[in-house]
């Protein structure tokens, strides 16, 4: 039986992850300090979905299943002897690294917020790849990166997996080159995931560690085939301004008739996957890791490419749904062409699944069955990237806003 370690288990794709993976054979360990939850206290928000404890997580599972699932909780980048200890003691083929905070709308709220994201993404993946050399141990990492590390502007080209063939004058005339993709960060989150590249580059070169490095698009669905089989395994559903991702906020606010919020224009185009596919692409490339020596392999975990008004709109035929356009926080272009490459995970076998109605109201279903846990006041996004985002916010919100009729009715 392979055995996987799965940091930041307990989090919104960790927590599938762990399960697929456990119901497919391996040995699993979730590695989380439920820094997660904590963050949830913080902005006084919950997920939409009831998480149970971790402990009623894996009773749960075992219940089900009948396959047992390991629990150590500790903090990646703080507790480096604890990790090394507990690599050489498990010996796993595969570790598979979620520990980082995930949201990029958080980690620009504050100076404090930037502070935190930085400190908590780069020490706990540094820390994770010192740990793997200093266990002596052969273990192929898999990171969840983002799409995000290429920038969201219009590239002008079908983005590759990680690595762009160049061609450069030299004194003996032009030379053909392969380099790493040129990152282009939009905020501090996807910032800290560009330097995550850098640091895989020189542990593959330097120590010859085995890792894939997987550029996700935005996540959409919550629920996998194995976390619909029992209630208390129900995956988290965030709506919230700050970890809510765009789809399944606008098919949340739907369920609650609460208008989708499109920033801007909505012509930011935007790579998507949805939650099932997460879990089978980090299966395959688990499956299919780079040989010891061999160069960071980088795959783009995505499925298709879609305009942030077309969705609006997608969601706004399927639902009834009032579309309304606000002020966007972010630092982006107001319209932006996306094409991506993901040669890799099909190659490998993956059959994509894209957005569907049929899907997408089953998000909305889910929604509504829990539409009494909403906190309305949550959903607008109030993280600014600057202080001219900031001021155009704060003219936003001096509007009153009149909750529609049907809030909270469905």
């Amino acid at each position: 039986m392979k055995r996987v370690i799965v940091l930041g288990g307990d989090g919104f794709c960790g927590w599938p992850t762990a399960l697929h993976l456990s119901a497919r054979g391996w040995d699993v360990t979730i590695v989380d300090n439920l820094s997660r939850r904590n963050i949830d206290n913080e902005l006084e928000v919950q997920s939409l979905t009831p998480i149970r404890t971790m402990g009623e997580r894996i009773r749960a599972w075992k219940d089900v299943s009948g396959h047992d699932i390991g629990f150590v909780n500790l903090t990646v980048g703080k507790e480096f002897d604890r990790l090394v200890a507990l690599i050489r003691d498990l010996r796993p083929d595969s570790i598979v690294h979620f520990a980082e905070q995930r949201a990029a709308p958080y980690s620009m709220k504050s100076a404090r917020h930037k502070l935190y994201t930085v400190d908590n993404n780069l020490n706990a993946t540094n820390h994770l790849l010192a740990a793997i050399v200093e266990s002596g141990l052969d273990v192929h990492l898999a990171h969840l990166g983002t799409m995000g590390v290429y920038g969201y502007g219009t590239a002008g080209l079908r983005i590759p997996e990680g690595y762009l063939k160049v061609t450069v004058d030299t004194d003996n005339g032009p030379a053909e080159q392969e380099i790493l993709f040129p990152p282009n960060p939009g905020s501090i989150y996807h910032m800290t995931k560009t330097q995550d590249a850098l640091l895989f580059q020189f542990y593959a070169r330097n120590d010859k560690l085995r890792i894939t490095d997987l550029h996700q698009g935005i996540v959409w669905g919550a629920q996998t085939a194995e976390t619909r089989q029992d209630e208390r395994l129900i995956n988290r559903f965030d709506y919230d301004g700050d970890y809510g991702t765009v789809l399944n906020r606008f098919l949340m606010q739907a369920a609650v008739g609460y208008p989708l919020t499109v920033h801007g224009s909505g012509g930011q185009t935007r790579a998507f996957i949805h939650i099932q596919d997460t879990v089978r692409c980090v299966e395959l490339a688990l499956e299919n890791p780079p040989k010891r020596g061999e160069r960071v392999r980088i795959l783009n975990q995505m499925t298709e490419s879609r305009r942030v008004r077309d969705l609006a709109g997608i969601v706004s035929r399927l639902t009834g749904a009032e579309v309304h356009h606000v002020p966007n926080p972010r630092q982006e272009a107001d319209e932006n062409e996306l094409v991506v490459a993901n040669d890799g995970f099909r190659e490998l076998g993956l059959k994509p699944i894209t957005l569907a109605e049929g899907l997408m109201q089953d998000v909305t279903e889910n929604a509504r069955r829990y539409a009494d846990r909403v906190d309305l006041s949550r959903i607008p996004c109030v993280s600014a990237w600057n202080p001219d985002r900031a001021q155009a916010l704060e003219h936003e919100q001096a509007r009153p806003y009149v909750e529609p009729q049907s809030a909270l009715s469905a």
